[in-house]
């Protein structure tokens, strides 16, 4: 089966002052890939997640969804409800409210506060919550106030509150940082359940033996620029990968 183009960066520049965040970057994920991200800090992994979200504006170059939604000229706003979810490092979940209603308003997200807390939810929105909290495993604790869930139970929570919406790109901020090791194997579990032909998952992580085990491809990023690309393994044996990261 052939794979469509998801995320399309062509060219892409960001400076912040005198500062370039990123220079020249190209890149092409696929529906049905899962591609990881790395580099050192301050390589431009962040900066080219908040050029994809609308977070931030590039100076030049070229940022498209499906190659048709010119995401460069977006807000935040219409980049999510065009199918992309971005899961930020620290969990953000309504702590003092139970798991199920975390999913509850994340599927009412957009319609205003007022709209989120009184609208009634349709049985197809109830349906969809329920398949959410089986695939993030936290079925038995629907009714658990958030803020008692492990950090990595948190991690999980927010994965879902972007599912319910069923992202067509998901973007994962360091997804198993802080976890125990347990936490890190469901949520390698996790992410492979999430494989779909009509979605790309992009991770952007530090630790490589979760990146070994969840990625397709590996796009390694230096001082804003792509430094090398491939598979784990042709990364792990690239001579400047080596040199500039792996071999800190």
């Amino acid at each position: 089966m052939s794979q469509t183009t998801a995320l399309y960066i062509n060219g892409l520049n960001v400076r912040f002052g005198g500062f370039a965040a990123i220079t020249d970057l190209t890149l092409e994920i696929r529906y049905g890939e899962t591609r990881a991200l790395i580099g050192p800090n301050g390589a431009g992994k962040t900066t080219l997640m908040d050029v994809i979200t609308g977070k931030t504006r590039p100076n030049s170059g070229e940022v498209f969804l499906d190659r048709t939604l010119d995401l460069a000229v977006r807000g935040e706003a219409e980049i999510a409800r065009s199918g992309i979810g971005r899961k930020f490092q620290k969990p953000s979940v309504f702590e003092a409210l139970p798991v199920a209603q975390n999913l509850e308003l994340a599927v009412r997200r957009g319609l205003g506060w007022g709209a989120m807390v009184m609208s009634r939810l349709s049985a197809v929105q109830r349906e969809r919550i329920d398949e959410v909290l089986v695939t993030i495993g936290l079925q038995e604790e629907r009714q658990r106030k958030a803020a008692e869930l492990s950090h990595g139970q948190k991690q999980w929570l927010e994965i879902g509150m972007l599912l319910v919406a069923e992202p067509k790109v998901l973007l994962l901020d360091e997804p198993v940082a802080g976890m125990t090791e347990a936490e890190s194997e469901r949520t390698v579990e996790l992410i492979a359940s999430l494989r779909s032909p009509a979605r790309a998952i992009v991770v952007v992580e530090h630790d490589m033996e979760f990146v070994g085990r969840v990625a397709d491809l590996v796009s390694v990023l230096h001082e804003g620029r792509l430094l090398g690309e491939g598979s784990m393994q042709a990364v792990r044996t690239n001579a400047k990968v080596i040199q500039v990261y792996l071999g800190r």
